[in-house]
């Protein structure tokens, strides 16, 4: 029985590591191919969660739903809708430099969230919504587990191969470029705004699959899951610990943070109540730590992105 324990909790947390994943890739292609500071993650994340639950969820009285379509339809349509209400944000917002984008995103995320909070007709308000498809729900547990981690796997394998891919095309030295050199890249004629918004509509609609894939798997959604902490602040150091600019780095910022922020909770969870409590603010200050010494003794992440003959205006700095 405690073996059957173990493999179903390494099987719930390669699950999350897998949805944070495709959070750290959706960001990797914002900050670390556009260099877009997006920190309104939590938004696009609830986006994506609420279109899928609300498109595959039974009727229930008092709010939109009840389409019960199959999992797969609302997870296409948790991207759409995350790419759409990324539309209209990066028209206005990608004016900004990036510390002023930063601030309207974070405003307009905590709007998403204070919508979701109160608009009962549309996500059930406080209560949130239910009964979500799950893939393979009906198995036994460790097997429905375990099928649900095999999607999952899939979804960050071919998410990771389409994003190097664009990457490695001509969009993606197109983005490098503007990213580093923006003046020079708008006298070469490229459209800035314009490829700036692509960059930002596609890792929003990855943000929004994450979304979904956690309602499905938790088969409910609450206002609580949208915590700015797990669902924006935990994603950047992710992505900042693994290597900003590298996809690898990415998913590999993904299962190192995450290992460290679920096991510490393991480990105060065998503390006494009183000190328990207290104790879980040790997470925080470990994954702060350890963000510190990454700043400061490797800034360009464990895995760094690879340039081929590009210098970077902080490598002309530093030589």
């Amino acid at each position: 029985m405690e073996l059957i324990g173990l493999l179903n909790y390494a099987l719930f947390m390669a699950i999350f590591i897998g949805i944070y994943a495709l959070l750290s890739l959706g960001l990797n292609i914002q900050w670390g191919g556009a260099g877009l500071f997006n920190a309104g993650i939590a938004g696009f994340f609830a986006v994506g969660a609420y279109t899928s639950a609300i498109l595959t969820s039974p009727a229930a009285d008092g709010r939109l739903g009840g389409y019960e379509m199959p999992f797969y339809v609302g997870w296409a349509g948790a991207m759409l809708a995350a790419a759409l209400i990324a539309w209209p944000i990066g028209k206005i917002c990608l004016r900004f430099r990036s510390d002023y984008l930063a601030i309207a995103t974070i405003g307009i995320a905590e709007i998403i969230r204070l919508v979701i909070k109160s608009e009962e007709a549309l996500t059930n308000s406080a209560r949130g919504i239910s009964s979500i498809e799950r893939p393979f729900g009906d198995l036994p547990y460790v097997s429905s587990q375990a099928a649900f981690l095999g999607i999952v796997l899939f979804l960050v394998i071919a998410a990771y191969f389409l994003v190097q891919r664009q990457f490695n095309a001509p969009w993606g030295r197109m983005m490098r470029a503007i990213r580093d050199n923006e003046l020079a890249a708008r006298a070469m004629g490229k459209n800035i705004e314009y490829r700036r918004l692509e960059a930002f509509i596609f890792g929003s609609a990855l943000m929004g699959l994450s979304g979904a894939v956690f309602a499905a798997f938790n088969r409910s959604i609450t206002p609580e899951a949208i915590d700015p902490m797990v669902a924006t602040f935990l994603v950047w150091i992710m992505l900042i610990l693994g290597g900003s600019g590298n996809n690898k780095g990415a998913i590999l910022g993904a299962v190192i943070v995450w290992v460290i922020w679920s096991v510490s909770e393991i480990a105060t969870d065998q503390l006494p109540h009183e000190y328990a409590v207290k104790a879980k603010y040790v997470r925080l200050f470990l994954i702060g730590l350890m963000l510190q010494l990454v700043l400061r003794f490797r800034p360009e992440g464990l895995l760094p992105e690879r340039t081929t003959g590009v210098t970077r205006p902080e490598d002309e700095k530093s030589q």
